[in-house]
């Protein structure tokens, strides 16, 4: 016979967040972060108190993206201080581990750390807490579901056929643990070109419409290929800072309006207990 499941501590809401929001990919290399990051700055600009969790221990590229080495301030042995960037609250392993030292870590430390940033921190009055998870469904995503209850996920895409079909795999996780998605955005959807003033589908189109339909979610939105993107993330001033009107940013904000439309049709997340197999 097979184990029972394991039953897991109640999950305890972060006081003053309304909504956690995890933002993940079922695969690397589709634009997941980038689309976090300017996701939590139009929420901003669009009048909303954001915090931002940069979960992707492996890889913690938000500092860099936001354009911040600061440091978080321990208030005593049990509170931290996040930093502020553009705005936004902020926490991430890139700004307690700075430099080119890689994280290896197991399991069970990937959950302490995961604990801390949510329990320790001080995040305050949020409307929004925005959670950079790492790609596909590993350990950080199993301990997010199990400390804090999850308003809903947002899993990122390109049209990509491959990418699809990680895509799927990060649905199917999120829904056996009774997590709500509350949609798919399209990263790397089209290409509006300068001279001919025409779409190019560089990577194929209407996928991530179609992998919405198929699963009755909805398709948030479909960010073009834009330079300015990619520059404002390396540079540490991403577009959606920039304002609305910004080159790259007007499928950025469309985005983070059908986000916010979306979370304020649900109710607020409450704590439960989660069973992991």
């Amino acid at each position: 016979m097979p184990p029972a499941p394991m039953s897991q501590p109640p999950q305890l809401p972060i006081e003053g967040v309304k909504n956690l929001v995890a933002v993940a990919s079922g695969k690397g290399g589709v634009g997941k972060t980038t689309v976090a990051v300017n996701l939590a700055l139009a929420l901003k600009r669009l009048g909303a108190a954001v915090g931002l969790l940069d979960a992707d221990v492996y890889g913690p590229n938000v500092p860099i993206m936001l354009g911040t080495e600061e440091q978080p301030r321990a208030l005593n042995d049990r509170q931290i201080l996040p930093v502020e960037a553009q705005g936004l609250k902020l926490i991430s392993m890139g700004l307690l581990n700075p430099g080119d030292k890689p994280m290896i870590w197991r399991g069970p430390m990937l959950h302490s750390v995961m604990q801390q940033f949510l329990r320790s921190v001080v995040w305050g009055e949020l409307d929004y807490l925005i959670v950079d998870l790492p790609p596909g469904t590993g350990d950080v995503q199993l301990s997010l579901i199990q400390i804090v209850p999850v308003t809903g996920a947002i899993l990122i895409t390109t049209p990509s056929v491959v990418a699809l079909a990680d895509v799927r795999k990060a649905i199917e996780m999120f829904r056996q643990v009774n997590v709500d998605i509350l949609g798919i955005v399209e990263n790397m959807s089209y290409f509006n070109c300068p001279h001919c003033q025409g779409r190019i589908d560089v990577f194929g189109h209407g996928e991530g419409r179609r992998i919405a339909e198929a699963y009755g979610v909805p398709l948030l939105g479909e960010i073009e290929i834009d330079p300015q993107i990619r520059i404002g993330g390396d540079t540490g001033k991403p577009v959606a800072q920039l304002g609305e009107d910004a080159p790259g940013a007007k499928s950025i904000y469309a985005m983070a309006r059908a986000v916010a439309a979306r979370l304020a049709e649900k109710p607020a997340a409450r704590g439960s207990v989660v069973e992991i197999d």
